[in-house]
Order: structure tokens, then sequence, then C-alpha cells
């Protein structure tokens, strides 16, 4: 398994690839499921400033899209010397897959997702 000082040097490789010309701040994100892979993510921008993906999600999107519903660190870095930390809507994507996530940022102790985001959102399944 990659250790955190690992999945914050995939987030910083991701981050490279930001597009971020409104904002110019870039983000990177690296996502580690429980099998042991890595899926990184950047943010990308848009004119139409709702519809911008931010880094966690992209991560998130990639994991899903191929097939990963558990996981276990997300690293998050942005621009040099910014301690940041993953926003609202990342949160509550985030916690539709499990709140004891650990979060790993630079510049920032480790956290778990449910401290972040301590009453998150859930709908009731029904199988309906």
């Amino acid at each position: 398994m990659p250790t955190p000082a690992e999945l914050l040097r995939a987030a910083r490789a991701a981050q490279e690839h930001a597009y971020a010309p409104y904002s110019n701040f870039p983000v990177g994100a690296a996502l580690l499921a429980k099998s042991g892979e890595v899926f990184a993510g950047a943010n990308v921008e848009n004119a139409s400033y709702p519809v911008s993906m931010c880094a966690e999600r992209a991560a998130l999107s990639a994991a899903v899209s191929r097939g990963h519903r558990s996981f276990e660190t997300l690293a998050i870095v942005g621009p040099p010397g910014a301690a940041i930390s993953p926003c609202g809507s990342c949160r509550q994507a985030l916690a539709e897959f499990g709140e004891d996530l650990r979060i790993v940022r630079e510049g920032r102790e480790d956290v778990l997702l449910r401290e972040l985001l301590p009453d998150a959102f859930h709908l009731e399944r029904t199988g309906v």
C-alpha cells in the first residue's frame, strides 16, 4: 500500500494537469482504493463556474468508473503553502462511499472524512 507521502506525490503529479485559468489555484488529488490502486484527479475549471470539477471528485469519478466502491485514503494538494481541504460538495460526494476515509493534506494534520462532515446526508436505500 502506498504511504501518505507517496499519495501526496501522486496528488502533486496530478496537479500538474490541472486546468485552472480562472482561479489560478491548481489542485491535485490521489484516492487510494482498498484494492491498493491509486486514482488521481486534477481540478478542471470552466467559464460557467458551476460546471467546474474539483480534483477530489475527478479522482473519485475515475475510481468509480473502474468499478471501485471502497476507499482508504485521499491525499489533496494545492499551490505551495496553501493548506487546503475538500470543499463541501466533495465531502458529500466522498461520504457516499464511506465516512472513515482518511484525508491527507499538506501542512495540516490527517483527519477522517466524518470529522470534516459530521452529519453527512444519506438517502435511505429502500430498493425501490
